[in-house]
């Protein structure tokens, strides 16, 4: 017996190419809505970075653990990955929009000692989601604007920090996964000490209550990415515990950290996803 070929597809997705009004960069936006009817709030949403590469693997791991939502407290979430048209996994492209303007006595080795290729547009890629990306997506699907993640690894880690640090109301849930905190370390460590000083402040205008949006915040490694020379799980981790400090003593921050075991930077993507979807999806996290 013979069978024909067919190509295959993720049920509920579609794509389609924008370009950014304030940059007039193209991207390819990758989304997924679930079979659930809506709630009367709408869907939760997760923001994915590097969409090429791992689009398929978050739907796969939002469409698994929310299949049975009354065992694993997931929600049904639209996924809206951020990518670009292009065959790349990674894409040269997120090297420009993932990071801040950097002095070039600031910049670490580039990868084989070459030139790094254009850097420094993360205010045009902010103003890209904030001004053309998330309209579109809300005109396209319901959804509950009191739920909104984005999760970004490595670089796109570093684009979730700088997000967290600088517009914080952005997102309500923000997952940097082996964040590339070395990137210009002086600009980061200036921005976390603003993020706190801003939270305090709020803290104590409020005396202790938690009248404002809660930030939830999960930061993670993989165990072998102790050897990398950036020191990236140090670093991680060392952010994680600053910030944790802040959360107990502020009920309007909730951070978590996780090392996987036996994992390295590649490697650990589908344990950062299947983490972050609980962390951002499981409803009583967030009350």
């Amino acid at each position: 017996m013979e069978h024909t070929n067919q190509p295959f597809t993720l049920p509920n997705t579609q794509y389609w190419d924008m370009r950014s009004t304030a940059a007039n960069r193209e991207y390819r936006i990758f989304a997924y809505k679930p079979s659930d009817a809506p709630p009367p709030e709408g869907y939760p949403v997760i923001y994915l970075l590097d969409g090429n590469a791992l689009f398929a693997t978050m739907v796969d791991a939002v469409r698994a653990q929310s299949r049975i939502q009354k065992k694993t407290g997931v929600s049904p979430a639209v996924v809206i990955g951020i990518g670009y048209p292009s065959d790349a996994l990674f894409d040269v492209s997120r090297y420009y929009d993932y990071t801040m303007p950097t002095p070039p006595d600031q910049l670490i080795s580039g990868p084989e000692g070459k030139p790094w290729p254009e850097l420094g547009g993360v205010d045009a890629f902010t103003a890209f989601i904030e001004q053309d990306l998330k309209p579109e997506v809300e005109r396209k699907f319901p959804i509950d604007l009191d739920r909104q993640a984005v999760l970004g690894h490595s670089l796109g880690g570093l684009f979730v920090l700088q997000t967290l640090f600088d517009r914080p109301d952005m997102f309500q849930t923000y997952a940097a996964g082996s964040p590339s905190m070395h990137w210009n370390k002086p600009f980061m460590t200036e921005a976390e000490q603003r993020f706190v000083s801003r939270l305090e402040q709020r803290y104590n205008q409020v005396d202790g209550s938690s009248k404002l949006k809660k930030l939830n915040l999960l930061i993670t490694a993989g165990e072998l990415e102790q050897s990398h020379p950036s020191r990236m799980v140090e670093n991680a981790k060392g952010l994680a515990e600053r910030l944790a400090q802040i959360a107990e003593r502020s009920k309007e921050l909730r951070v978590e950290y996780s090392e996987f075991a036996g994992e390295s930077h590649i490697s650990v993507l589908p344990a950062l996803i299947g983490r972050a979807v609980r962390f951002a999806l499981v409803q009583a996290s967030n009350d």
